[in-house]
């Protein structure tokens, strides 16, 4: 005997997560455009690298959210992926900003 499985298919489910693909990308896709208006326009220096910074991490979060699913996710697996990642970058600008005083020993 065969067994037939039958599944239901919401058609509107899928149309929600297109409809969440294609917002996240006119957004990454603005973003980009304005990171773009910003590297011809703005002078190098310490601004236009923290917008640089800024924005990727906007960036970051919409990709991770929407395409890794992250954001989908029980609270507490959030939080466990986040708080190393910020310890982390707060590690990098550590040594960014102290890491050339031991030049200053000599």
């Amino acid at each position: 005997m065969a067994h037939v499985h039958e599944h239901e298919v919401d058609e509107n489910a899928g149309a929600e997560q297109r409809k969440a693909i294609w917002r996240t990308f006119w957004i990454l896709l603005i973003l980009t455009a304005v990171e773009f208006l910003i590297a011809f326009t703005l002078e190098a220096g310490s601004l236009k690298t923290a917008i640089f910074v800024g924005m990727t991490i906007v960036k970051a979060f919409y990709i991770v959210g929407e395409f890794m699913h992250l954001k989908h996710e029980v609270k507490s697996l959030i939080w466990a992926i986040l708080i190393p990642c910020i310890f982390v970058v707060w590690l990098l600008i550590a040594l960014m900003r102290e890491g050339g005083s031991i030049f200053d020993l000599r």
